[in-house]
């Protein structure tokens, strides 16, 4: 985090823009007070709402797919150790 006061944050101000893009944060003072905070834009996710909805499908197709094993129950009953 950067701390800088307005006159010097009006001389340098692409030089701020630029730390920001960077994933800085920069905050403005006025006589020692913060009166402006700036902070970089979050991004677009990389992945996509359709994106998503089709991993879920493919993960419902493998569920539905899967068929169940013996349970512990059944196990015990025949002598296995879970």
């Amino acid at each position: 985090m950067q701390s800088i006061g307005i006159a010097e944050a009006k001389n340098n101000f692409s030089a701020l823009i630029d730390s920001v893009e960077k994933g800085e944060e920069v905050r403005i003072t006025r006589h020692g007070k913060e009166v402006v905070r700036m902070l970089p834009v979050r991004r677009k996710p990389v992945i996509t709402d359709e994106q998503i909805a089709r991993e879920l499908g493919q993960i419902d197709a493998l569920h539905a797919a899967i068929r169940p094993g013996t349970s512990a129950g059944a196990l015990l009953n025949q002598g296995r150790q879970p």
